[in-house]
């Protein structure tokens, strides 16, 4: 009799490695479950920011506003009948903090 139990528990314990430790086991189950999580939120990121470089993209080609103000802001240019005013503090501990200071630009 005991030989049957004992076959029957080795038997159940056959059973049970391949849905706990085999190749669509429980383990492998939740380890993926747990990549598709971290991409899908991979995915909204970029998703968010396709949709952004989306935005600009048709700011540039149906508007000539994004195009003036990225020239101005990236490449410091300015139109004709304007000046170019940046005003720099006069401490020297304030002169470490320019980043801060936004340029002006006057019309004329």
């Amino acid at each position: 009799m005991r030989i049957v139990i004992y076959s029957m528990l080795l038997l159940l314990i056959a059973i049970q490695y391949p849905l706990w430790l085999g190749k669509g086991g429980w383990l492998k189950v939740y380890e993926m479950e747990r990549q598709l999580e971290l991409q899908q939120a991979k995915n909204s990121l970029l998703s968010l920011r396709n949709a952004k470089l989306a935005g600009d993209v048709k700011d540039l080609k149906d508007g000539t506003r994004a195009i003036e103000e990225r020239a101005r802001v990236e490449h410091g240019m300015i139109k004709d009948g304007e000046f170019f005013v940046q005003i720099l503090p006069n401490d020297k501990s304030a002169a470490n903090t320019v980043d801060g200071l936004k340029p002006a630009i006057i019309k004329q």
